[in-house]
């Protein structure tokens, strides 16, 4: 269609059909509007879009006819991050090490501040509980003072056990000359070394003596005297096994031990301080026993009541210098007397043997007795002598005594040898020197069978039991 505008006035006018501008201005504006509002609508989608993951939506009704929220996912799917297996285990390891310093940190602050010397858990103060303890305690103190009162019993020695009087004697015996022979000739493939040796069989007294007499630095055998006396006071009722005796810095001696790396002011009780003595040689509990008996003069004195001649403590232990003294003599005899039950009683004769059974050293008598021999003994070991005493049980069941030491230049070896060739010597001659009488075994009857008519029993005697067998 043609249309021909001219503008009168302001006006338009249209040639043949006239529209008028005001409705096409108006429907104009509308769609630039709507497509403006779209255009708006669009660009909020797509900004909502990124900033939400899910966007809800309706879905169809369920059958109760409520409305089901679905969730939307997101257009835009970002990629699995790739793990990397040794940064996972460092990162696990870091982890790990942070929670446990957490935790030592945590349990080292209790630790610190938790003192555990005293319950970790208080006293629960129960009323009628407490009102029990309490009355018990009272009757605990009244009965204690009851006993203080009264005197307490102390435990005496056997009747054999007297300092003066003696059952043991040496030399009364036979004299076994045939082994000193071989005690000379074992000294004389040693020229530089010295050799005091004891021998006597307890079963008939026979004894055999090379420089039995000759005075010897005792070293830790001086702990045999000593271990004898402690058990001595025991029995006297002077000093108890679990007495507790203190370590100071006075008593405490080198070498030997292991008391000496204690703690000073350590606690140990008497008995154990007395085993230590002797099983591991400590010379510290060595010290604190001698302390605690009187002191060296005291003790000096009562070993020459004993009727040891030789046999003194001049210094504390360890005694490097060889001041303290004995003699192989001594020794023997000493523990004669205390294997016949004299100076202790038979019980702390039996507890003094088992301790000196457990002696560690066993490199110089011990080395000489057969595999089933049974030895109670102590050794003493210094630069310039060594030496070994105790009482040894055979297999045959003999009992002998024997008192070894050699004097030698310092820490020579061959001492040790010479001690276990002499020991080694003794034990086969004492087991072989005496031939062994014959066992007569008696005859066994054959059992007569057992009488038809038995004898009824007499007014004295009580009715058999089934049938009698008379043998």
């Amino acid at each position: 269609m043609k249309i021909s505008l001219t503008r009168t006035c302001g006006k338009t006018k249209y040639n043949g059909k006239e529209t008028k501008l005001n409705s096409l201005s108006q429907q104009s504006k509308t769609i630039k509007q709507n497509q403006s509002n779209l255009a708006k609508q669009q660009l909020f989608s797509m900004q909502t879009s990124k900033s939400r993951q899910k966007i809800k939506v309706p879905s169809r009704q369920s059958k109760e006819g409520q409305t089901k929220l679905v969730p939307i996912k997101s257009q835009s799917k970002s990629q699995p991050r790739k793990e990397d297996p040794l940064m996972n285990f460092i990162v696990s390891v870091i982890r790990l090490g942070i929670v446990g310093v957490g935790l030592g940190s945590i349990v080292g602050t209790v630790l610190a501040n938790l003192d555990l010397t005293q319950p970790l858990f208080p006293e629960l103060k129960l009323p009628y509980i407490q009102t029990q303890n309490t009355e018990n305690l009272e009757k605990s103190e009244t009965t204690t003072e009851s006993s203080e009162t009264t005197p307490t019993p102390t435990v005496q020695a056997d009747s054999g056990a007297s300092s003066q009087q003696s059952s043991f004697s040496l030399m009364d015996g036979q004299r076994l000359t045939s082994l000193e022979q071989k005690l000379n000739a074992l000294k004389q493939k040693y020229p530089k070394l010295g050799l005091g040796a004891f021998f006597v069989d307890l079963d008939n007294g026979a004894y055999a003596s090379f420089n039995g007499s000759a005075i010897f630095p005792a070293a830790s055998t001086i702990k045999i005297p000593v271990l004898v006396a402690f058990f001595e006071d025991v029995d006297a009722g002077k000093i108890h096994l679990d007495e507790q005796l203190t370590m100071d810095k006075e008593i405490i001696g080198s070498g030997a031990g292991n008391m000496q790396h204690s703690p000073v002011g350590t606690k140990y009780t008497a008995l154990e301080t007395a085993t230590q003595m002797i099983i591991i040689s400590d010379n510290t509990a060595t010290n604190m026993l001698i302390r605690r008996l009187g002191g060296a003069e005291a003790l000096n004195q009562r070993f020459q009541a004993w009727g040891l001649e030789h046999t003194a403590i001049r210094n504390w232990l360890p005694d490097l210098e060889g001041t303290n003294t004995t003699s192989p003599k001594d020794l023997v005899y000493l523990l004669g007397r205390v294997n016949n039950g004299e100076l202790v009683s038979l019980r702390s004769r039996d507890r003094l043997l088992g301790i000196m059974q457990q002696t560690k050293t066993r490199t110089l008598l011990p080395e000489g007795l057969e595999k089933d021999a049974v030895i109670a003994h102590k050794t003493g070991d210094i630069g310039k002598v060594l030496g070994d005493a105790g009482i040894i049980d055979m297999p045959t069941g003999k009992r002998y005594i024997a008192a070894v030491f050699s004097s030698r230049p310092h820490n020579d070896y061959s001492a040790r040898t010479l001690i276990q060739e002499v020991s080694r010597t003794g034990y086969q001659h004492l087991k072989n020197y005496l031939p062994r009488p014959s066992v007569s075994q008696n005859p066994i009857p054959n059992p007569q069978p057992p009488s038809n008519n038995p004898q009824p029993p007499s007014n004295n005697q009580s009715p058999p039991r089934g049938n009698l067998v008379s043998w």
